[in-house]
């Protein structure tokens, strides 16, 4: 395990909030870095490594959702973002893009941390390369072999990026197959899920999933939707 302490970037124009933030998740225990755009984060992030990134939704420049799309595309890092911009439609597609969670500005302090400490703990531990263990679990489905030990899903031998609540998802998903399971059953098995504000949030996450490892997102051969009543997961489909 690493002893440093975990590492924030917050990005988010307006330095008060960078100030205020840096302050009190300082003292709580974080090392925190404050960049104003999104050029910045690129400099910063060149040079150092991200633990999860606070990042606000409307920023000079390159957006947030922007940054969001892009950040997921290089990286699992963790993802909470920032904005002024309250309505579920900018919820919804902020986490459509990557991002942990989405929280409301005016917010309280105490609630980010709440949702950063709640993001963390879907976070892989930080540990020394695996080694070959003949006893991990290891699942397989189609050309998929997913290492819970390792965290790594592969496709024909090939690394394929989830984001942490991917995997975690997924895991729920293998140790249940063929049966159905709601959004209400899914969030109670994802530990460290919030409920609010994201009721829907699961079909988010579902969606994402299915981007992942379905041959067409249009047909989904492993994740099946029961209209009305959840998902069921199928590892034995047949394209």
């Amino acid at each position: 395990m690493t002893d440093h302490p975990t590492r924030l970037l917050v990005v988010d124009d307006d330095q008060h909030i960078r100030a205020l933030l840096t302050r009190y998740l300082t003292q709580e225990g974080f090392a925190v870095a404050g960049v104003e755009d999104g050029a910045a984060m690129d400099g910063w992030l060149a040079g150092n490594q991200a633990d999860l990134v606070i990042l606000d939704l409307m920023l000079p420049g390159e957006d947030g959702l922007s940054l969001a799309r892009r950040l997921r595309r290089e990286s699992s890092v963790p993802i909470v973002m920032l904005s002024a911009r309250g309505e579920d439609i900018d919820r919804i597609v902020g986490l459509e893009v990557g991002a942990d969670d989405y929280l409301a500005k005016p917010f309280n302090p105490r609630e980010l941390l709440a949702r950063i400490r709640a993001v963390l703990r879907r976070q892989p531990a930080a540990d020394p390369p695996a080694r070959e263990d003949p006893e991990a679990p290891v699942e397989v489905f189609g050309p998929y072999r997913l290492d819970a030990k390792r965290r790594e899903l592969t496709r024909d031998g090939e690394p394929l990026a989830l984001t942490s609540s991917e995997f975690d998802l997924l895991q729920v998903f293998l140790a249940r197959p063929n049966r159905l399971l709601n959004r209400d059953s899914l969030l109670d098995l994802l530990k460290g899920y919030e409920r609010s504000p994201f009721d829907r949030s699961m079909d988010v996450q579902v969606a994402r999933l299915r981007s992942k490892i379905e041959p067409d997102t249009k047909h989904p051969i492993y994740i099946r939707t029961v209209w009305g009543k959840g998902y069921i997961f199928t590892p034995q489909a047949e394209p």
